[in-house]
């Protein structure tokens, strides 16, 4: 099948940076996109070609609706339109509308699994976000809460993360307790103030209407009418999971994101993460989203990145149970037991 499509005033932005957007149509629907002076040539099976069809109408009805989505937006939009035969671009960009309003930046997921997380975190109380880095978890998940705050759903929003990193302790580090904390809250910051206005951020953040504190201080306390976003997830223990999972209180949502692979904790079996996915699998209420390399947003590179680590991973070794590396290091730590003599 083939079909000319009219090149309407304005269309140049649907093509994307060097044409990507055309050649990653292409690519998914298995069709061949000409450019020519007085049409778009769109040429391959029927279905495919109408899709094509399809989202040059929603490009243009979008245009005249005033929507004009930057060139990354309208490309993660494609991505996932191209990936799902049941989206639509004017559908994507619809609910990417209704989750923005008072924000900056539009909320739209840019695949798949985005997509399944984000109506996860709408229709679920607490909802687990695991994968690699670059995936949009963190960002989402906080844009959700703005989202949420701003629509007065909630009436504040609790940011935590574990102060556990790589061969790293606080106490090393200068400064009061919030000047110690401060660096490792520093991607929860960033993702505030991408969405909000500075000014507006920072007088949240002065009437604890934000919230940004370590996983330490949660204990002991009940998060009522708020939505609460735990990060690195994958560095907790598992009492602090638990203790941090039972801080939900009424009209709270929770939203808890990590990635697996890179676990700083000196066991990395012990993690809260991977116990709670074994524990809580199937719990009604719970939803957990994984997401994959095809996933991340960031540079391409670190798409690529990923993929390398992912295919490099060297087989990893039988490790014994753990009651045999205590008892072994036990046993190489422990004096030598002399009989006692007789009296």
């Amino acid at each position: 099948m083939k079909i000319a499509l009219e090149i309407t005033p304005n269309l140049e932005p649907l093509f994307g940076t060097r044409d990507e957007n055309l050649r990653l149509m292409e690519d998914s629907l298995g069709v061949r996109i000409d450019l020519r002076s007085d049409a778009v040539h769109v040429e391959g099976p029927e279905e495919p070609v109408r899709r094509v069809q399809h989202i040059f109408q929603d490009f243009e009805a979008l245009r005249r609706q005033g929507v004009h989505p930057h060139n990354g937006e309208l490309n993660g939009m494609l991505r996932l339109v191209v990936a799902d035969p049941s989206a639509s671009l004017r559908a994507v960009a619809d609910s990417g509308k209704q989750r923005s309003v008072g924000i900056k930046r539009m909320v739209q997921p840019r695949s798949v699994n985005q997509r399944k997380y984000i109506e996860a975190i709408e229709k679920n109380d607490m909802v687990f976000g695991v994968g690699p880095a670059g995936t949009g978890k963190t960002y989402l998940a906080v844009a959700m809460a703005v989202a949420a705050i701003v629509a007065k759903r909630v009436s504040r929003i609790v940011l935590v993360r574990p102060a556990v990193e790589a061969g790293e302790r606080l106490g090393f580090l200068p400064g009061t307790l919030q000047e110690k904390v401060d660096p490792y809250l520093r991607p929860l910051y960033d993702a505030l103030y991408d969405l909000l206005d500075p000014e507006r951020v920072d007088k949240m953040l002065e009437k604890n209407v934000i919230e940004v504190a370590p996983l330490a201080f949660m204990r002991g306390r009940t998060l009522n009418d708020a939505f609460i976003i735990m990060d690195e997830a994958q560095n907790t223990t598992v009492e602090q999971m638990k203790m941090f999972l039972t801080r939900l209180g009424n009209n709270s949502k929770a939203v808890i994101t990590g990635d697996i692979t890179q676990i700083d904790l000196p066991n990395p079996r012990k993690s809260g993460l991977l116990d709670a996915i074994n524990v809580l699998d199937g719990v009604e209420g719970i939803q957990f989203c994984h997401f994959e390399e095809a996933d991340v947003v960031r540079h391409a590179l670190v798409q690529r990145i990923v993929r390398a680590y992912e295919s490099n991973k060297p087989q990893q070794q039988e490790l014994p149970l753990e009651g045999s590396i205590e008892v072994g290091v036990a046993a190489r730590e422990a004096p030598p037991v002399h009989p006692a003599k007789p009296q």
